[in-house]
């Protein structure tokens, strides 16, 4: 994960120009941030490996994992939408201000993706032969999961609770991967136990912290709040591990749960470290990529901790997708 980072807001280069006029589709995948679609679909998929163990039904996983790609897709995408006159001043070679991709265009593409999320979150709950004790319970998630993207985007991104309200999109999706599981003994909210509110909750806290370290990566930064938000970031890595306490059984040694998620968070600190010592942008964008991608490898974590070393490996290997693209299409 030292890869160069390709900063979003950087002009593009003479032979990137020459390759998006040769290749049409690259505008669009640099408005989908289609690297960052994989942190997505690792997270729905420790959601369901979280409370199912094993891949009961590839056709139910498969449109969970529609779902948040899409309804992730359909966030970016979005997200330019509505920021298109603040990226005309700050990001002028951006798809939308660069006019390689139309503004309506973007926009009915965007609330389609949003469409079709929506109906495959539903879908997954009542597929013939897929179990599922609460079948509404998907599409309620999807639901919520759309309005908070649209809410984030369209209102919430620029105010104090910006942060917040992005970590509550990933704590929705995580939930969304775990609406198909049989009822929890000693529910708390909707079906869902300590355990899997702790997971989705640590989940959405470490977004909470990565957003708010974001938040100024355009121009220095200053240092106490990168350093508040790292401090974030860790709470809710902590709170992921806290989870596996309420499960009757795990498949990893409680004790290397908790080494090998410390081990991960040291690697995604340390880099985050860096910007705070030195808050100049190439610093903090680092930080956030580093921080983006270490997702994938939180929910290979938690999901080797839960349902083996295998299952663990193949959410890991999502980061491959995610690098490789990364090299062409920005992640932040």
């Amino acid at each position: 994960m030292s890869s160069p980072i390709r900063p979003d807001f950087a002009p593009l280069t003479n032979d990137e120009i020459d390759a998006s006029r040769r290749f049409e589709l690259l505008p669009w995948l640099r408005l989908m941030r289609l690297p960052n679609v994989f942190t997505a679909v690792a997270d729905v998929a420790m959601g369901y490996l979280f409370v199912h163990k094993s891949v009961r039904s590839p056709s139910q996983l498969a449109c969970l994992i529609a779902a948040s790609a899409l309804l992730y897709t359909a966030g970016m995408v979005l997200n330019d939408v509505f920021d298109i006159e603040v990226d005309r001043k700050e990001r002028p070679f951006r798809p939308l201000p660069s006019r390689k991709v139309g503004l309506g265009a973007a926009r009915l593409f965007g609330f389609v993706l949003l469409a079709l999320g929506l109906a495959a979150g539903w879908l997954a709950g009542f597929l013939p032969g897929a179990s599922a004790a609460l079948p509404w319970r998907s599409g309620v998630m999807a639901t919520l999961l759309a309005l908070s993207v649209t809410a984030y985007d369209g209102f919430i991104k620029f105010t104090p609770v910006g942060p917040l309200g992005m970590g509550t999109c990933r704590f929705l999706n995580v939930l969304m991967g775990m609406s198909t599981a049989t009822y929890t003994a000693h529910a708390v909210l909707f079906g869902y136990g300590p355990a899997e509110l702790l997971a989705a909750g640590g989940i959405g806290l470490y977004i909470v912290g990565v957003t708010w370290f974001a938040r100024n990566e355009a121009e220095t930064s200053r240092s106490w709040p990168l350093v508040a938000a790292m401090t974030v970031m860790a709470t809710g890595a902590i709170a992921l591990g806290a989870s596996a306490a309420y499960l009757p059984a795990v498949a990893m040694d409680r004790t290397m749960y908790w080494i090998l998620l410390l081990l991960l968070m040291l690697t995604v600190l340390r880099r985050c470290g860096i910007a705070a010592v030195d808050p100049a942008p190439v610093n903090v964008q680092a930080g956030v990529k580093h921080s983006i991608l270490s997702l994938i490898w939180l929910d290979a974590a938690a999901t080797a901790a839960t349902s083996g070393p295998w299952h663990g490996l193949a959410v890991a290997a999502l980061l491959l997708p995610a690098l490789i693209l990364g090299r062409w299409v920005y992640s932040t």
